[in-house]
């Protein structure tokens, strides 16, 4: 892998695309805390899905380094859904970002994917180079095949331009500005919401899709902005880097654990009638670990603190007569 200094000066300016997401939000919040000035744009301000409007501010603003951690996500539930909104929303956002970024001459661009782009049974845990090499989940075909085709156009344009553009594909992630909109939100808000609602109203029972037997590896949002950063100042390769911890735990294992920090003390069932998704996905981050990065976060830790959050946010609500806000767009960055 070669390596170059210097890809993100000191006091670079970096646009950070999707900036109110979770990924977003934390990457936006450890650029500054280094010194960065930061760019950002609201969905109303810039709809990144206009490449003609994306490329037009780009070339007016000309950033020193892109971010580009918008996306549309959610959950199985959504993705089984909304396939079509999940490929052609994120197809047109990374279309429009990485070209107008090349065509503002940005030097620099990270472009963050997902663990899910891996095949569906490929071999744990996964390395880099299993992409494409094996049917992917069905559940998330759609957006996996986005993501991929984003990785694929990162390195076209290093191929054919020589642009110092990279790509990551982060772990399950859970952090602050998480979403716990049930319809919409990843395993561990969700989790978290379910049972702090049913510890409150003294539920026996919270019954959980699938059978909790697939493994899941789950990084903190603000271990993953660390990664972000120094991958900006001294990754230059093709190939995309997985950012996890290497470690998982079962579904049920971290049920038990959510049940356990929230204080709900019912019984957990399972709806094996629903899709319980891949069976595995822990990622292998060598490659990240040879450049010196280590995740801090704790999980039970970093589960506390969602739980505190989710409290504040649901105390704040219903101060004011209203649902709970469900949290961070879900069109926003993951």
């Amino acid at each position: 892998m070669p390596f170059m200094t210097e890809l993100l000066p000191d006091g670079a300016r970096v646009f950070v695309a999707g900036h109110r997401g979770l990924v977003g939000s934390a990457v936006v919040r450890r650029l500054t805390a280094e010194g960065h000035p930061v760019l950002v744009r609201t969905r109303d301000e810039l709809d990144l899905r206009d490449a003609a409007a994306t490329a037009a501010w780009l070339r007016q603003t000309r950033p020193d380094a892109v971010v580009l951690a918008a996306a549309k996500v959610g959950g199985i539930m959504a993705n089984s859904t909304y396939p079509v909104q999940f490929l052609e929303d994120n197809l047109r956002i990374q279309l429009s970002v990485v070209a107008g970024a090349h065509a503002a001459g940005v030097p620099r661009l990270l472009f963050l994917g997902s663990s899910c782009i891996y095949p569906k049974f490929a071999p744990q845990p996964i390395r880099e180079d299993a992409l494409l090499t094996g049917p992917l989940e069905p559940t998330n075909e759609a957006y996996a095949l986005a993501k991929i085709a984003g990785i694929v156009q990162v390195q076209s344009y290093r191929r054919q331009y020589g642009a110092a553009y990279v790509s990551a594909m982060p772990t399950n992630l859970y952090g602050p500005g998480d979403n716990f909109d049930l319809a919409t939100s990843h395993v561990l808000p969700a989790l978290i919401r379910r049972f702090d609602e049913a510890a409150r109203d003294g539920a026996p029972e919270v019954t959980l899709w699938g059978s909790g037997t697939p493994r899941r590896e789950f990084l903190h949002v603000d271990d993953l902005a660390a990664a972000c950063t120094l991958l900006l100042r001294e990754y230059d390769a093709d190939e995309p880097v997985n950012v996890g911890c290497g470690e998982d735990l079962t579904i049920r294992e971290l049920a038990e654990t959510v049940s356990d920090v929230v204080g709900y003390r019912g019984r957990i069932g399972w709806d094996t009638a629903k899709p319980d998704g891949t069976p595995r996905k822990l990622l292998d981050v060598s490659r990240l670990f040879a450049l010196g990065w280590r995740p801090r976060v704790a999980l039970r830790d970093g589960v506390a603190a969602v739980h505190r959050q989710w409290r504040e946010q649901a105390a704040g609500s219903a101060a004011a007569g209203s649902e709970p806000d469900p949290g961070a767009e879900p069109a926003a960055a993951h």
